[in-house]
């Protein structure tokens, strides 16, 4: 495959446990169908709750940079998505549904990933639970995929009080897993 970006022959490395294609020339980064979301969840497993729908809002998609980025894998035009609500734009293949990530947006992924979380723990924290109970059971992941973002997302909340509130432990008498 090539870089979609410079064309430059695209080599082989390992991200976590994943296996993805990176240009030794401009250091993009093309993610396979999924890979993405599992090379999030080997860098950060506290993120694995934390699945971003890239195709939630295809209206939104743009073709990007015209026709000269093309995906590696089946040569059509790549679509430029804001990645979810950070600054970071990536380009995605749908039809094979790849990802494309220049130099550093897979570090600027994980950034606001991990700002997001502390975030949705804190102030949605039962919205966020409900859903992930959810997913256990009609989630896009394995079951037993799904009953540990459930049981991460539990353990971050416990995690957040202690931090933030460990006389609410002391008061309500509540022994937290360390």
């Amino acid at each position: 495959m090539q870089c979609p970006v410079d064309k430059t022959e695209l080599e082989k490395a390992i991200l976590g446990s994943v296996e993805i294609d990176v240009c030794p020339k401009c250091s993009g980064i093309w993610f396979d169908e999924d890979e993405l979301r599992q090379a999030k969840d080997a860098k950060d497993p506290k993120l694995n709750w934390m699945d971003i729908d890239l195709w939630q809002d295809a209206k939104k998609f743009q073709i990007s940079r015209g026709c000269q980025v093309c995906c590696p894998s089946c040569r059509m035009p790549l679509y430029e998505v804001q990645y979810d609500k950070s600054k970071v734009r990536i380009d995605v293949c749908n039809l094979c549904g790849g990802v494309w990530l220049d130099k550093g947006e897979f570090k600027k992924i994980i950034a606001y990933l991990r700002e997001r979380a502390d975030y949705e723990v804190l102030y949605n924290f039962s919205r966020n639970l409900a859903k992930q109970l959810g997913e256990v059971f009609v989630g896009p992941e394995s079951m037993r995929s799904e009953i540990l973002d459930f049981i991460t997302l539990s353990k971050l909340l416990a995690y957040k009080i202690r931090a933030k509130h460990p006389f609410l432990l002391d008061t309500l008498n509540i022994v937290l897993p360390k």
